[in-house]
């Protein structure tokens, strides 16, 4: 029942103060059917205006009693019902009290309806992103918000507020875990799209992907959470984890071979052979996660590109020493040529070339003292031997500057042999006069090569050439053959044309 304030003791009608006015002026002036006469229009007059009253006071508490109905929840309709007023207290201070009790509970409805409303939205935003039915949601809640006729007004009870707030706390937090369950899944696709390196054409829900950096509270799409997009995410999901596993051995060996070849680049050596097989055996006994597989590989890549991109500096420093050991060699065989001067075919080629081969051939020993710093640099920092082609480098330089040496030796040696021949030659030629003897005709060349063409290089101290079956069995043979350090193998090398170190 409506709750008033209760009417004054005190209060005096202003009815009974006129009427009691009245009789005390009517007291003496004629018969009482006079004063009755007189008195009737005054009556009449207050009759109309306790009516009016009444009705003021009828209205009042009527939407009193309708608002505080409607807070407070009951089904009761007060269109019918007459409101009880106390006759005994008409006065303008109660009707007055009456009104602004009435405007202190529309404003509260107003406060109510607009918090209903807002929810209303909120149920509304929640339910068109997860594509769940927003009407038999709300109807749930109560029949009258989803009553679009708008013939009957929305509930506002306190039972409405706490279920509508209790309604966006539980889609509020399905929406939540429906964007993790997304996410998660969406994390999924992008991993098995770049394990099996899918064609961007191929990749099936890439609107799910977009979810995966998403606040729950920005995410507004219309049924971007809907039970169906997940299902069909989980369906893709469960595709290409079939697919991943018909591709594992394809994936894997991508890997690998894009493993061997960094290696390849570098000169490093790699049992390929027994990398595959182990493999192939990780993968048959279903123990290795292929994911996990290709991770380790992935590390693997990294790494050697680290190495890779450690050794370039070394392994430039390596060709160009390569290539002047080549040259060497080709100036050795070209000097030898006694008709490397006869005005032949390319011999002005070859002459430039001997030219630049002097004055490379003459930073050897620089090179390879360069290269020797570099390499024990290399080693010191990463406490590993620089191998190259499975042999360190660092012997094959300390081998190549000693064969050089030696190499140098016998030249000393050779040319102070002919000058001790020459002088014993002349010094017999003084004794006993000059002798005819047959001498080989000019021209002729003591080499194979002739008509001065570019000389055939031949084996000589080259690094990484082919080596004899023994370091020891090549040095007790003669020293006039080159020796090439162990362990390499030698790269086939167009002498015929001229390179820049």
């Amino acid at each position: 029942m409506t709750t008033m304030p209760p009417p004054s003791s005190t209060t005096v009608s202003p009815s009974r103060t006129t009427c009691a006015s009245l009789l005390h002026e009517l007291q003496g002036k004629g018969p009482l059917k006079q004063q009755i006469s007189a008195v009737n229009p005054v009556l009449d007059e207050l009759r109309l205006k306790k009516q009016e009253r009444m009705k003021d006071f009828y209205e009042t508490e009527t939407q009193i009693a309708r608002i505080c109905a409607e807070i407070a929840g009951s089904d009761r309709s007060f269109d019918s019902a007459d409101p009880e007023i106390d006759e005994r207290d008409l006065t303008m201070k109660r009707l007055g009290e009456l009104k602004s009790h009435l405007k202190e509970l529309q404003n509260e409805k107003s406060l109510r309806l607009q918090k209903v409303n807002s929810s209303i939205k909120k149920v509304h935003e929640l339910s068109v992103v997860m594509s769940i039915d927003f009407f038999k949601t709300v109807n749930d809640v109560h029949p009258s918000l989803s009553d679009q006729s708008k013939v009957q007004s929305k509930s506002i009870s306190n039972d409405t507020l706490a279920r509508l707030t209790s309604t966006i706390h539980s889609l509020k937090q399905e929406k939540q875990q429906r964007l993790e369950k997304l996410q998660g899944l969406g994390h999924k696709l992008i991993e098995l799209w770049d394990l099996m390196d899918m064609p961007v054409d191929e990749r099936r829900l890439d609107h799910v992907t977009t979810l995966i950096s998403a606040s729950v509270d920005n995410v507004s799409r219309l049924g971007c959470l809907a039970v169906d997009v997940i299902e069909q995410t989980e369906v893709e999901v469960e595709r290409l984890n079939a697919l991943k596993a018909s591709k594992m051995k394809e994936l894997v060996f991508k890997r690998q071979n894009e493993l061997e070849e960094i290696y390849r680049g570098v000169h490093m050596d790699v049992d390929s052979d027994a990398a595959r097989q182990i493999l192939i055996s990780l993968i048959e006994s279903g123990n290795a996660e292929i994911s996990e597989l290709l991770a380790s590989m992935d590390d693997q890549i990294t790494k050697a590109k680290e190495q890779a991109l450690s050794r370039k500096d070394i392994l430039d420093k390596v060709e160009k020493w390569k290539f002047a050991s080549e040259e060497e060699q080709w100036l050795d065989e070209y000097e030898k040529d006694d008709n490397r001067y006869s005005a032949g075919r390319g011999a002005h080629k070859n002459l430039k070339r001997a030219e630049k081969a002097r004055a490379l051939v003459s930073k050897i020993p620089s090179m390879v003292e360069s290269l020797t710093s570099k390499v024990k640099a290399w080693e010191l920092e990463r406490k590993v031997p620089f191998l190259y082609y499975k042999a360190p480098l660092l012997h094959s330089l300390e081998e190549y500057t000693m064969l050089r040496r030696e190499r140098e030796e016998e030249r000393r040696r050779s040319r102070e042999q002919k000058r001790l021949q020459e002088q014993f030659a002349a010094e017999q030629e003084a004794l006993y006069g000059s002798r005819s003897a047959i001498k080989k005709p000019l021209g002729l060349s003591t080499s194979a090569n002739t008509m001065a063409g570019t000389p055939t290089a031949r084996r000589g101290v080259t690094p990484f050439g082919h080596h004899a079956s023994s370091a020891g069995k090549q040095r007790g043979e003669s020293r006039a053959n080159n020796v090439t350090p162990i362990n390499y193998v030698a790269l086939p090398k167009d002498d015929s044309v001229s390179r820049g170190c």
